[in-house]
């Protein structure tokens, strides 16, 4: 979807201003955001494509008005609603008022170090051949789905090449909604600045993302 989050290229927005030994956390309350959210995750009722897309899917003046932790929390409300962990009431009451849904599994505090260890591996076996190769040409589809996609706005309709040609992964598009993992070839894609900004961009730039095959064309 064409959210909030996607912001390449959007004007009126100041120039990127990195903070100079800028810390993990600005506040206690974000390292508990953190864990929270970690925690939530693991209970199994959905996966982190659906809960990117919680967050992509706040109200713009919500998103934009809201630091990055509480982005986080904000959709995590949402999530945890949505399956039925905690209810209206339970949010306005600040407790738990209502009967919840079981989770399927509780993070304990001695396992934590060994979860965020194993991570979340999205790679996955792909039956079919890698449709694109290295060096070739490709556009990028002009497409504006309602739904989850990592296809970044500024790069859609592009033509780029293909520089690398990666692994199968999980398919965010539909994961996301819960319409299976369908594992897709992922390639990086380099583009110049030209291709995606016209007129006065930076000639000695190159942008690349990493695609998912449906994303691609034959150029």
């Amino acid at each position: 979807m064409n959210g909030p989050h996607d912001l390449g290229g959007q004007m009126g927005f100041g120039p990127v201003a990195p903070e100079k030994d800028e810390p993990y956390f600005h506040g206690e309350w974000e390292k508990r955001a953190l864990g929270v959210t970690l925690c939530s995750g693991a209970m199994g009722g959905w996966n982190i494509d659906e809960s990117r897309h919680a967050r992509e899917s706040l109200h713009p003046a919500d998103y934009y008005a809201s630091s990055y932790y509480e982005i986080w929390i904000k959709a995590l409300e949402m999530l945890l609603e949505r399956h039925n962990f905690v209810t209206a009431r339970d949010l306005a009451a600040g407790d738990a008022v209502d009967s919840a849904a079981e989770p399927k599994r509780v993070l304990k505090a001695e396992n934590v170090p060994a979860v965020l260890a194993k991570g979340g591996p999205c790679d996955r076996p792909v039956a079919a051949p890698a449709r694109f190769a290295v060096g070739q040409h490709v556009r990028t589809r002009n497409v504006h789905p309602t739904g989850h996609t990592r296809l970044p706005r500024y790069a859609r309709g592009k033509e780029g090449i293909i520089d690398a040609v990666r692994q199968g992964f999980v398919f965010p598009d539909s994961n996301a909604h819960g319409q299976g993992e369908n594992p897709q070839w992922v390639y990086t894609v380099v583009f110049s600045a030209g291709e995606l900004w016209g007129e006065g961009a930076d000639p000695a730039l190159e942008v690349s993302i990493d695609a998912w095959e449906s994303y691609l064309e034959p150029a």
